[in-house]
Formats: C-alpha cells, sequence, structure tokens
C-alpha cells in the first residue's frame, strides 16, 4: 500500500467522533468490546465496523478472548502513523525556482 493511501486511511479513521472516543477509551487500557458497546451505546454491527476501520489504519489492535474480542491501542502502529504524518506535514522540499501563478508572471512566495 502506498504512502497517500496509508494516509487517507488513517484520516478517515481519526474523522468519526465515535472512532475518536474509542481510542480515548482505549488509551485507559485493553477493552473487552462488550464495554464499549454498552459505554458507547452502539450496535454490534456497527462497533465492529468502526473496530475494522480503526485497526485497518493500524490504530487498534484485537485479541480474541472467548466469545468477545479485546481491542487495545497498537503502539508500534500510532507511531509508524506519527512518523508518517509529521513528514507530511512539517517537511518542506526546496524549490529551485519558484512558481509562476497562472502564467501571469508573479511568483508563490
Amino acid at each position: 500500500m502506498d504512502e497517500n493511501t496509508r494516509i487517507a486511511r488513517l484520516c478517515k479513521a481519526l474523522g468519526d467522533p465515535n472512532r475518536v472516543e474509542i481510542i480515548r477509551r482505549l488509551q485507559q487500557g485493553e477493552t473487552c468490546a462488550c464495554h464499549l458497546l454498552k459505554e458507547l451505546a452502539v450496535s454490534q454491527p456497527t462497533l465492529s465496523h468502526h473496530m475494522r476501520i480503526l485497526t485497518d489504519a493500524e490504530l487498534v489492535t484485537a485479541r480474541r478472548g472467548g466469545k468477545w474480542v479485546h481491542y487495545s491501542l497498537n503502539d508500534e502502529g500510532i507511531a509508524r502513523n506519527h512518523e508518517m504524518m509529521r513528514a507530511l506535514l512539517f517537511t518542506r522540499t526546496s524549490a529551485e525556482a519558484p512558481r509562476t501563478c497562472c502564467g501571469n508572471g508573479e511568483t508563490n512566495k
């Protein structure tokens, strides 16, 4: 998967308030899906959908324990995502020559 796709996947994962709330709850440690269902007042299919998006973005890991799945933050994935976003947002490339705007001779600064 290319980096632009990974960035888009991460932004999608963080683009929903319920998923942000799930991440906040997982900051307290591993949590069983049964607790997330009660605390978030969502249906099981809705929770599964959110968790799939969060795991695909490498923000969360899942561990099956009997009937339920237990979720926790994926520290390694979060570190990779952090570095990827830092590089995207804080790395500047140097242009050899200023770009002209719309062919009118003005340069972008």
